[in-house]
């Protein structure tokens, strides 16, 4: 492969994709709080820090040594939403106010690499993460939400395998602890469970200057067993599996440029139906209808000095729901992110990372039914949203 098809794949990678985009839901995509400053573009094949080893176990053979990486994002969602014609004999009155909230998503990764060819690694993450809550309890959308909580935590053991001096590859292993808790007027629908998936990768040094990483992360099933309007109550849920492509180039002695798709299978999750107990009876059921989706991302780094690098990006997400499937619990649109960021050096095997990302989404019109209060309720309106995002890493070999 001549110099000159090495430069253009990135290119030729992404054009194959370019009608496609991704959409988050509840996914959190901030595993490694470094990749912010550039839209976590070349998530899959930058292999830079232990953290990686959540998008592409296979990179942790490009590690040396034990490596450390500890980071926090902290994300802020604006959720407003404005009434147009809602109905119904359980309506309350108002829009709700700013339903979002400060939510906060620490990493933590550690690698050991006790050969050229073999590494070690183990990550704690939080992939699926939802908090919203209505500032009026009476708002007019109050039977269809008030406080949604989806919140899990990711143990993530990994072993990796250099094949070649070209060819790495990766599995690992997840155990995924889940807490679901939504409420609206008159209802709340509780559980929790603990599941087992896995991730897999592998990564292709084409050259010195140009990788590219493939990623798997399995679809969780969980069991859910918990309460629903009071009564002892069980649930399944299964969270989607994520397929990555990446690719990393250095284009110059200053320049990097990175590039990500990833496809999220969204479809898994139709409906959260919470029957009794024993008799398998239902007793209440939360809508979500959400379609697959996808991301394509796209990421640089300049080399200021030797201590300081800037990195900045984009990212545009498709949603995975519709005006059909949107409902109050998280009404988010298709989005563009916006990033930018920074790189220091603090000493020969350490560095501390920061940055700072916007996704704007277009505002996201909303048509909701639910019964309640002896008939049909419509929520009817478009809802404003957007999210910040900061996140700040230190990364550190010994």
């Amino acid at each position: 492969m001549n110099t000159m098809t090495l430069r253009a794949l990135p290119a030729i990678l992404l054009a194959a994709f370019s009608g496609a985009a991704s959409a988050a839901a509840f996914q959190n995509w901030e595993q490694d709080a470094a990749g912010i400053g550039n839209a976590h573009a070349g998530s899959a094949a930058l292999a830079d820090s232990a953290a990686g080893l959540y998008f592409n176990p296979a990179g942790l053979t490009r590690l040396d040594g034990v490596q450390l990486s500890a980071g926090v994002s902290g994300l802020r969602p604006r959720i407003g939403f404005d009434d147009k014609g809602s109905s119904g004999p359980a309506t309350g009155l108002g829009d709700g106010g700013d339903a979002g909230r400060w939510l906060a998503a620490p990493n933590a990764s550690l690698s050991w690499r006790p050969s050229s060819d073999l590494a070690f690694g183990f990550g704690i993450s939080r992939p699926f993460l939802l908090d919203t809550d209505y500032e009026n309890s009476n708002w007019v959308g109050r039977v269809h939400a008030q406080d949604s909580t989806i919140s899990t935590l990711n143990y993530n053991p990994a072993i990796a395998y250099r094949v070649s001096e070209r060819v790495a590859l990766g599995f690992g292993l997840n155990y995924q602890r889940i807490d679901v808790d939504l409420a609206g007027a008159g209802w709340r629908l509780k559980g929790d469970d603990g599941s087992w998936g896995w991730n897999a990768g592998a990564l292709f040094t084409l050259s010195p200057a140009m990788r590219v990483g493939i990623a798997y992360r399995s679809a969780i099933r969980h069991e859910l067993a918990g309460t629903a309007n009071g009564q002892a109550a069980r649930a399944d849920i299964k969270l989607p599996d994520t397929a990555i492509l990446s690719v990393w180039q250095k284009v110059s002695d200053r320049w990097e440029a990175m590039g990500d798709l990833s496809y999220t299978r969204w479809s898994t999750l139709k409906r959260l139906n919470f029957v009794e107990r024993g008799s398998g009876v239902s007793i209440a059921a939360e809508p979500f209808n959400y379609g697959n989706s996808w991301r394509i991302a796209w990421g640089a780094a300049y080399l200021v000095s030797d201590a300081f690098r800037l990195k900045f990006g984009l990212a545009w997400e498709r949603s995975p729901q519709g005006t059909r499937g949107r409902t109050a619990r998280l009404p988010e649109n298709d989005s563009l992110r916006l990033s930018i960021g920074g790189q220091w050096k603090a000493g020969a095997n350490a560095r501390l990372d920061a940055g700072y990302s916007y996704l704007y989404m277009k505002d996201a019109r909303i048509a909701q039914s639910r019964l309640a209060g002896g008939g049909a309720n419509l929520l009817r309106g478009d809802y404003e949203t957007g999210t910040h995002v900061v996140g700040l890493q230190y990364s550190v070999g010994f």
